[in-house]
């Protein structure tokens, strides 16, 4: 029986597991996006004492490799290469968009069915109309390359007028405000999980694919940028 560590980091949910072979047999998860750094490590302290599994008898660590959030990407990554470091054990990275949208088709597989849905698309929010996304078929082979895209109410016409498509995630919402189509359909209460990373992760396992534990980094997809702020100026100081 082969035992996981599941580690979803990079949207906007906290989420870890256990699972022994395809049973999660834990879960712990918040929404709280702000919180990751403080919560991971006490959730997989809880998780050991919950299920009575420890570090040592895991057959491998899984961690959602993104694109996602930059912050919850390196907090989730250093946490799984710090427990193979420690125990020697095999990491394997998990595509995030990929672990949607294997949870979106389980969980809303009536939509699916009653709407005659053809495609499905992950999103995850990265700022202002830019979503990370894909697209995918129904039986959940990615059809379209992962990309940084900036939405607006024309960004996925031409597709949607021969292809229902089903879109979901927390980028999901701010483009239900410009995607106006009859062959849009929008679900608002998606939540990422660990526990949809559990069938991709049993494949990686069984095929051998893991990642190089030293060289290994988050798939960020863009660069992280930061903005410094605008200096103040005060009357008579200027020179």
């Amino acid at each position: 029986m082969s035992k996981f560590l599941l580690i979803e980091s990079g949207t906007n949910v906290c989420s870890l597991a256990i699972a022994f072979d395809d049973k999660i047999v834990g879960l712990k998860e918040s929404a709280d996006e702000k919180a990751h750094a403080a919560q991971l490590t006490v959730f997989i302290d809880q998780l050991i004492k919950e299920t009575g599994i420890s570090i040592s008898q895991l057959d491998a660590i899984a961690v959602s490799k993104g694109p996602g959030s930059y912050t919850g990407l390196r907090i989730g990554v250093s946490a799984a290469k710090g427990i193979c470091y420690a125990a020697d054990k095999p990491l394997i990275a998990i595509s995030s968009l990929d672990s949607m949208t294997y949870g979106a088709s389980n969980l809303y597989q009536s939509i699916i069915q009653n709407n005659q849905i053809e495609k499905l698309c992950p999103m995850i929010d990265a700022r202002r109309m830019e979503v990370y996304t894909s697209l995918y078929d129904i039986h959940l082979k990615r059809v379209e390359q992962i990309e940084a895209l900036v939405v607006n109410e024309l960004t996925f016409n031409e597709g949607l007028k021969t292809k229902k498509t089903l879109f979901f995630g927390n980028g999901a919402s701010k483009c239900k405000l410009v995607i106006n189509h009859p062959n849009a359909f929008f679900v608002d209460d998606f939540l990422p999980s660990a526990r949809f990373m559990l069938p991709l992760t049993l494949k990686a396992f069984t095929d051998q694919s893991f990642e190089d534990v030293a060289y290994f980094e988050p798939y960020y997809l863009k660069d992280f940028v930061t903005t410094q702020p605008r200096k103040k100026v005060f009357p008579g100081l200027q020179s």
